[in-house]
């Protein structure tokens, strides 16, 4: 089964850190654009990072400075490090992938979130 977890989610106050894992796994042949995107209930979900496979990087605006993203093609893995968190980065945060799987071709894979709560 070919699949995407994640971890790292948690509640901190602003100004603090939190770091984001994603891990895919199966029948992967090679995965072409991985990223996080974040969803807050009732509103659509929003692009925060994607990384290519030859390290080219995309943030959105309001993460640029703060959110930094990193990728390792050898284990299929991506991290988001959140830096100065601010209360409108609370959030479900969704690992993404645009992955080739044997004997599938094209699928684009969805983690299931973890919750990013930033809070005093």
């Amino acid at each position: 089964q070919v699949q995407l977890v994640e971890s790292g989610g948690g509640v901190v106050q602003p100004g603090e850190s939190l770091r984001l894992s994603c891990a895919a796994s199966g029948s992967i042949i090679s995965i072409r654009l991985m990223g996080w995107y974040r969803q807050i209930p009732g509103k659509e979900r929003e692009l925060v990072a994607t990384i290519s496979t030859g390290g080219t990087t995309k943030y959105a605006d309001s993460v640029v400075g703060r959110f930094t993203i990193s990728r390792d093609n050898v284990n299929n893995t991506i991290i988001l490090q959140m830096d100065d968190l601010k209360p409108e980065d609370t959030a479900i945060y969704y690992c993404n992938s645009q992955t080739i799987v044997a004997y599938r071709g094209f699928v684009e894979l969805w983690g299931r979130g973890t919750h990013v709560n930033v809070s005093s």
